[in-house]
């Protein structure tokens, strides 16, 4: 609920076109006190991807993009931190976006941790990475008459996400 995450390519060489996926799912497992316990997994669904122009979101879903028909999901599994996890740090994982499977590394701030009025305990983050989307298998283009091309090849990505301790894990 408290989660997005956001991408962000240059359009006709000139202008950045923004978006986002609005069906995020994740979970932490293991304990923040001990980094390398931790084991992080992020589904998007590609269906959802929102960029606010309804032609533009039908041709990412299309085949020449996500195929969301064929991969309805991109995922990320973390595979190790690095850094202090109590302010900024690496996650090193796995993206796998149409089949294709890369390791990616993403900057991480920790924004910080609170008990919620509810006697919840919650913890905040905020993400950026970037990717080279021909790297999985995301190829479509057009050439511009004066030189350059319809998509940027890099994407930025950027998430904000809050985690909520589940009560069974709360307790342990």
């Amino acid at each position: 609920m408290h989660t997005s995450v956001e991408f962000a390519v240059k359009h006709l060489m000139i202008a950045k076109v923004k978006g986002r996926f609005d069906e995020v799912a994740g979970t932490v497992t293991g304990d923040l006190a001990d980094p390398a316990s931790l084991q992080l997994d992020v589904t998007l669904q590609t269906a959802s991807i929102d960029t606010h122009q309804a032609q533009r979101d039908q041709h990412l879903r299309s085949a020449d993009f996500f195929n969301a028909e064929r991969w309805p999901t991109i995922r990320f599994v973390g595979k190790r931190l690095v850094g202090d996890p109590s302010s900024e740090f690496r996650i090193v994982g796995d993206l796998t976006i149409r089949d294709v499977t890369r390791e990616v590394v993403l900057d991480v701030v920790n924004e910080g941790t609170a008990s919620d009025p509810w006697g919840g305990f919650r913890a905040g983050y905020s993400v950026k990475g970037k990717i080279d989307r021909r790297d999985f298998g995301l190829t479509w283009n057009q050439a511009l008459e004066a030189g350059g091309f319809v998509v940027g090849d890099e994407i930025k990505l950027s998430a904000d996400v809050e985690l909520t301790a589940v009560a069974e894990a709360a307790a342990a």
